[in-house]
């Protein structure tokens, strides 16, 4: 380009048009000025010269006034010599380079037998003839190739930054990076050839991802392990593929609990890509009633690619397919009972168009799932479905991530109080998904909305300056918002009602050891540990499991006991079962309480009979080892350990404690946290109580009070103490009895 004139330039002016005035010079797609004129149109701060026709250069000869444009340029315009024009001085925005530039080529003339053009070496010289020029859609340029006159169309224009449109023209600068794709119709003459060399690696949009800005957090891992199997692949040309002699991916599956991302991800990675719009299907809207018309619904979605690849072959454009919840319909063939074989036919349909005898070559196919062992084990295998990435909960940075796309608005425009701390929410959020952090964000912003709200009178301007989502906001957001793979702190609590007192030396010893268990599991990579809790019904096993669930701070602990499953078939059981420990895999560090194994196995003496299916299936979690990185200590308790060793459960577990029942000096201690006594009443009592369950004392207190006419609920807090007489009278109806 030529150098920056001293004059001011101005941003319109009126000129004349003019031929271009040698023949060389109509194939540089440059419009043609004076010396003086040039300064007119250059861009502040750069060496460039551009106006709303085309770059501009300086020929001495032409005068003042005076625009010399090309034959295709004045068409383009609908100009023709001595017309006088408006032209307008342009500054391209700051991000401008062209990422895709898809041009059309035509003879000139006519051409009476059929062209070759190399892809990659006109890329190679479009670049540098035209580098640092401006293409508009629409826009037609002459140029000469190897001896041969063609004009080029402009069809499709896309920056690097995806803002495609300026003032709603879609145009962008050409630059080294620039993907180039060319087309050419049937009856042109012209044959591509080598399309795919030319594009190396921008089978992207794109020269970097960032993910954060696609509204993805906490998943770059993730995306790295998909480029690498899927994409690495088809960013070398054609002939070195070639001579590696390695297929490409031509399908994924993303997996994982609801809510982590999967959709999100796959239609991103659909719209980074450079092929044609991806095609997204839920897998039910597949399905029709109609014999026959659900395979042809399968046809369909393959019929473009097909279409490509017969016309183009390997210059066809990449093809994307996402199937969310590609469960419905790609069931294990033979598990649906519906008599139709429609699940069959649709899983037959999908292997014949990956990997059967034409095979397509032009596809990705990415399917989406929560229940992968659903999926017909066909589909999974190498050349179909292999790649298998699992989406799993975020991290605590990830988390931050997510929490910082999704504020980001509210902080840009100064919604986002002060003292909101994402990191520490991040921090809070263990076992969050990213779907379910957007819901804390939304309850938050209710609260905070909600405030400035005057509910006598909706209609009462709202005062949007002093509108601000606080911390506290987030805050009830998260006693609002809970984790489908969280804790449960309600169903924990509700196994010690009464709380957790100190129940003496050996108690004590018991829940150091399991604490001791609960470390370990947090700081070693090892198989699931698992714990036993044996002893009398009513010891407080199973408030003692609770507390160590509830001061584990793992960010997954569930409780299966059989009142949670009452009524409920032998296999719904044995399924519920395994879903709490299938979840339970999700997350990095889980703990399963077993309670009342012997519940659990519907357990009999009379017989005596237990139910096999659920033996089985906690036989099966129990030796089951957690995939790498995920951490799992399982704590159950029984008060048959009798049984649990003749059916052989005893010896899965790595360690068995045995819960006293409470002594003399054990009873005091306890009556004194309680404080339900005077300092001479728990004296006398704690010596007339030995060997009792915890259970059963907390009873003879309840039904003590209720002789002294006291409320239920007051028990453990009032001031006033029990009639130690009552007490008594209790105790030996009890014990009578």
């Amino acid at each position: 380009m030529a150098d920056h004139f001293g004059s001011q330039p101005s941003d319109v002016i009126t000129m004349k048009v003019t031929t271009t005035p040698a023949a060389h010079l109509a194939f540089t797609n440059l419009a043609f000025c004076s010396p003086s004129d040039l300064s007119q149109f250059a861009v502040p701060g750069t060496n460039l010269f551009l106006a709303n026709v085309a770059d501009v250069f300086t020929l001495s000869f032409i005068q003042d006034g005076v625009i010399a444009l090309n034959a295709v340029q004045r068409r383009h315009a609908r100009v023709s010599a001595d017309d006088m024009v408006t032209v307008t001085r342009f500054v391209p925005p700051e991000k401008f380079d062209l990422a895709l530039l898809e041009l059309e080529l035509e003879f000139v003339k006519k051409a009476t037998k059929q062209e070759q053009v190399d892809a990659v070496l006109l890329s190679t010289q479009l670049k540098k003839k035209f580098n640092c020029q401006v293409f508009t859609v629409g826009q037609r340029v002459t140029i000469e190739f190897h001896g041969t006159n063609y004009i080029l169309t402009v069809n499709r224009a896309v920056v690097e930054a995806d803002e495609n449109q300026t003032n709603g023209i879609e145009r962008g600068m050409i630059c080294n990076n620039t993907y180039l794709v060319f087309e050419a119709s049937n009856t042109s003459g012209i044959k591509i050839i080598n399309q795919r060399e030319a594009a190396t690696s921008k089978i992207f949009k794109g020269n970097e991802f960032n993910l954060q800005s696609l509204g993805i957090g906490g998943l770059n891992a993730e995306f790295a392990d998909i480029f690498r199997r899927a994409f690495a692949y088809r960013t070398y040309p054609a002939h070195l593929r070639n001579r590696i002699g390695a297929k490409q991916v031509k399908g994924m599956l993303l997996y994982g609990p609801p809510g982590t991302g999967k959709t999100l991800m796959a239609r991103q990675i659909g719209k980074m890509l450079n092929g044609k719009e991806p095609k997204i299907v839920n897998g039910p809207e597949v399905l029709s009633k109609f014999v026959g018309e659900t395979e042809k619904n399968v046809r369909d979605l393959f019929a473009d690619a097909e279409n490509d690849q017969r016309t183009l072959g390997d210059d066809s454009e990449l093809h994307v397919i996402i199937f969310d919840e590609i469960d419905a319909i790609c069931k294990s063939r033979g598990s649906s009972r519906d008599g139709t074989g429609v699940h069959d036919s649709i899983v037959n349909q999908l292997l014949t168009k990956i990997d059967g005898v034409e095979a397509l070559n032009n596809v990705l196919l990415i399917g989406m799932t929560n229940r992968m062992d659903m999926l017909d084990e066909a589909l999974l295998r190498p050349g179909r479905l292999e790649v298998k990435i699992e989406i799993g909960l975020p991290d605590e940075t990830g988390r931050l991530e997510i929490l910082h796309i999704h504020t980001k608005m509210m902080n840009e425009n100064s919604f986002l109080a002060p003292d909101v701390n994402l990191q520490e929410l991040a921090a809070q959020t263990k076992n969050y998904s990213g779907a379910e952090l957007e819901g804390v964000v939304k309850s938050a912003t209710s609260y905070a909305l909600n405030r400035h709200l005057n509910m006598e009178d909706l209609s009462k301007p709202v005062d949007e300056e002093n509108i601000k989502v606080t911390m506290l906001d987030f805050l009830q957001a998260l006693r609002e918002v809970k984790p489908a793979f969280g804790t449960s702190p309600k169903a924990l609590q509700n196994c010690r009602p009464k709380g957790f007192v100190d129940c003496g030396d050996r108690q004590n010893l018991i829940y150091k050891r399991i604490m001791f268990l609960v470390d370990q599991v947090s700081n070693e990579t090892s198989p699931p540990v698992t714990c036993l809790l044996e002893g009398p019904s009513g010891s407080g096993k199973t408030a003692l499991a609770a507390t160590i669930g509830m001061n584990s701070n793992f960010p997954y602990v569930k409780i299966v006991s059989a009142e949670t499953m009452a009524g409920l078939q032998e296999n719904t059981k044995a399924a519920r079962i395994a879903k709490v420990f299938e979840d339970a895999y999700k997350s990095p560090l889980s703990i399963v309480i077993l309670d009342n194994i012997e519940r659990l196995l519907e357990y009999s003496e009379i017989g005596p009979r237990f139910s096999n299916t659920i033996f089985q299936t906690l036989l099966i979690y129990l030796n089951k080892l957690p995939e790498e990185g995920r951490k799992l200590f399982v704590l159950g308790t029984t008060s048959e350990k009798r049984f649990l060793n003749a059916v052989g459960l005893r010896k899965v577990f790595s360690v068995t404690y045995s819960v006293p029942l409470l002594g003399t000096e054990d009873a005091k201690k306890v009556l004194k946290q309680l404080n339900v006594f005077s300092e001479d009443d728990i004296e006398v009592a704690s010596k007339a109580l030995n060997d009792i369950p915890i259970k059963q004392l907390y009873f003879l207190i309840e039904m003590a009070a209720q002789r002294d006419g006291k409320p239920k609920e007051t028990i453990y807090t009032r001031k006033e103490k029990l009639n130690i007489s009552h007490f008594f009278d209790c105790l030996k109806e009890v014990t009578e009895s």
